[in-house]
């Protein structure tokens, strides 16, 4: 009895190598937006990194409210920052920009 060789794999057994036709999953890679700070390379539109210290149990408790929703953490922590900011406009009128020190405006 001879030894067979298994080196070609399953392919040589089939005798063709099919050309994979499945594509990259999601939607392509397109960026349109201009980035000027490296906090937003990876983000979308309107999108920045920022970091935060923040309270553990708090942590907790906004992971767990993304699990239960079935979103992710930034928009649970998105839709917290606009809560707070449209009861601070709602006490105190529209927020200001802060001044910088030439006196021009800032974004």
């Amino acid at each position: 009895m001879s030894k067979k060789s298994f080196i070609g794999g399953l392919s040589s057994l089939l005798g063709e190598n099919p050309k994979p036709t499945k594509k990259g999953r999601g939607r392509p890679k397109t960026q349109t937006k201009k980035i000027t700070k490296s906090s937003q390379e990876g983000t979308r539109e309107n999108e920045t990194r920022a970091t935060f210290i923040v309270n553990e149990e708090l942590l907790d408790k906004l992971k767990a409210v993304a699990y239960w929703e079935r979103v992710m953490i930034k928009d649970i922590v998105d839709r917290a920052l606009k809560d707070s900011v449209y009861h601070y406009e709602k006490k105190n009128g529209t927020v200001k920009p802060i001044p910088n020190k030439s006196g021009a405006k800032t974004k």
